[in-house]
């Protein structure tokens, strides 16, 4: 017995050995960095972000490798069946990552077929109504709620998007019901909602940021645990009295399950690295996210987290995505 622990303890020091000689000499050739979403979008200028600096900062080459498709699935799908073997990498999102697969529009499950390496970015959803609605705070929205019993009007960009379940949160903390309209993106939304055809709408802050600062669209509250630098006079749910609101939009690199703990370890050092430098931080706030950071374990744990509480908001709404 005491022979068999022996050799299962130099097994295992063998290939923390192995791991550690296999980060020294890596990167030998360009690392591809997956990107779900077509070039233009907010994960893709995310993304762009992050590799151009790990590039100027590692002297590494990283080619960024647009796979959109399915909400972010085929990519995500695409960069779990890769070789893990540290030189493909994706830029996941809470939507694709956590919220596809608690739909079915995944194939791959977020905690067994991925390494977390590190989070990159995050941006926080907010609820915007018109600049001529009569709502202009967080009470004037749940009083009108329960006022139309069930009769408002909610917009979002999609069945199933992170706005659309931040929308469903609210509905189930705060006791209210709306009735949902689902668009396709933002482009068909914000017109009826400027327009006085639907009530409220949902979104991630930088899509709607350029219509808040042209004073078109006024926000109502933040999805988050603060306030944003460029909205410091815009409340969150949270200090409205709405607890455990947060349903901020999050990106964060990861790997194939099975990569080497020792390259997950030098990503992310190097990741990190990169996020605490202010031109690093200035890029993602022009594209109106915040940089993040963290270790391996801080992304994992937020993996393991967002499952069952999103679970249980699209099991709670009985949300069902069309084929």
């Amino acid at each position: 017995m005491r022979t068999a622990r022996i050799l299962a303890g130099a097994v295992a020091l063998g290939v923390v050995a192995s791991s550690a000689v296999i980060a020294q000499d890596y990167p030998t050739k360009p690392i591809r960095l997956v990107v779900p979403f077509p070039p233009g979008g907010g994960t893709d200028v995310v993304s762009r972000v992050i590799a151009t600096k790990l590039g100027e900062s590692t002297g590494w080459t990283f080619v960024v490798d647009n796979k959109p498709g399915s909400g972010g699935s085929v990519g995500l799908s695409l960069a779990g069946k890769a070789a893990a073997d540290g030189y493909t990498i994706v830029m996941a999102q809470n939507a694709n990552l956590v919220i596809n697969p608690i739909l079915g529009k995944a194939n791959y499950d977020p905690i067994k077929d991925f390494a977390p390496i590190g989070l990159a970015a995050t941006a926080p959803q907010v609820l915007v109504v018109a600049k001529e609605s009569a709502i202009k705070s967080v009470d004037d929205l749940l009083a009108t709620a329960k006022a139309k019993g069930g009769k408002m009007t909610f917009a979002s960009p999609g069945i199933g998007t992170s706005s659309h379940l931040a929308g469903e949160l609210l509905q189930q903390l705060a006791q209210v019901k709306y009735r949902h309209i689902p668009y396709k993106g933002a482009a068909q939304a914000l017109p009826d909602l400027m327009g006085g055809r639907v009530d409220i709408y949902v979104s991630s802050l930088p899509s709607a940021m350029v219509q808040i600062k042209e004073g078109v669209l006024r926000p109502i509250a933040l999805f988050s645990t603060r306030r944003d630098a460029d909205l410091p006079d815009v409340p969150t749910f949270e200090e409205s009295g709405i607890k455990n609101s947060d349903a901020a939009t999050w990106w964060g690199l990861a790997a194939p399950a099975g990569t080497p703990p020792a390259i997950i370890a030098r990503l992310n050092a190097e990741l990190n690295r990169v996020l605490e430098m202010p031109d690093t931080k200035a890029r993602l706030r022009a594209a109106g996210a915040d940089a993040l950071g963290g270790s391996a374990e801080t992304f994992a744990t937020l993996i393991r987290t967002d499952v069952p509480k999103w679970t249980a908001v699209i099991k709670a709404a009985d949300i069902k995505v069309p084929d």
